[in-house]
C-alpha cells in the first residue's frame, strides 16, 4: 500500500473524461501554445479541468526554459486549490510533461493528465535543439515511481496533427546554434 493511500480516506471512484472532453480541452490548450508562440514563447499550453470534466480552471503558456506551462500551471494551482480537490483535476497538455513538469504535476497532486504528443514526437520534430533539449523520460515512467496512482491518457491521435503542425511551424522558424 502507498503512502498516499495509508495517510488519506479511500481514493474516491474518479470519472475519467470522454474521448470528446480530452479533444475538445486539448484544443483549448493549443490554442493556448499558439498564443505563446504568437507571444515569442515555446508553443506548449496546459489547462486544469475541474472535477466536474468542463470548468476550465487555469490556462497556461510556456514562459521559458525553467517556467514549462505544465509546471507553472501546478505551481499556481497549488496555491489556489486544497490537494485533495486537485487530486479529481484533469491536467491537459499539449505535449507529454517533461521530468520537471509530471514531478510538479505529482507534487501538486493533480490525479489526471491528457496529453496529445508524446515527448518523443516532440523531439523528432525539433531534433538536437539547442532551445528545446528533450529527455527522452515518459512521464508513465515518472509517475509509476511515485507512490500516486496519477491516471494519464494520451497521446490522442484526433489532435496530435494540429500539435504537431504547431511544433513544425515553430521550430523551422526558430534558429538552431551552432
Amino acid at each position: 500500500m502507498s503512502l498516499f493511500q495509508e495517510n488519506q480516506s479511500p481514493l474516491p471512484s474518479r470519472s475519467a473524461p470522454s474521448r470528446a472532453q480530452m479533444v475538445q480541452h486539448l484544443r483549448r490548450a493549443n490554442a493556448i501554445a499558439q498564443a505563446a508562440m504568437n507571444s515569442g514563447h515555446h508553443p506548449f499550453g496546459a489547462i486544469l479541468v475541474a472535477p466536474d470534466q468542463t470548468t476550465v480552471l487555469l490556462e497556461q503558456g510556456n514562459l521559458d526554459p525553467v517556467n514549462h506551462a505544465e509546471a507553472t500551471l501546478a505551481r499556481t494551482a497549488y496555491a489556489r486549490f486544497a490537494p485533495h480537490y486537485l487530486w479529481d483535476c484533469t491536467l491537459y497538455s499539449t505535449v507529454e510533461p517533461c521530468v520537471m513538469c509530471a514531478g510538479a504535476q505529482y507534487w501538486a497532486n493533480i490525479g489526471r493528465l491528457v496529453y496529445g504528443m508524446t515527448e518523443q514526437r516532440l523531439l523528432a520534430l525539433t531534433g538536437n535543439h539547442v532551445e528545446n533539449p528533450t529527455l527522452d523520460v515518459p512521464c508513465r515512467y515518472v509517475f509509476e515511481h511515485g507512490q500516486k496512482p496519477i491516471q494519464v491518457w494520451g497521446p490522442i491521435p484526433e489532435v496530435e496533427a494540429e500539435i504537431s503542425q504547431l511544433h513544425q511551424t515553430f521550430w523551422k522558424a526558430t534558429p538552431k546554434c551552432p
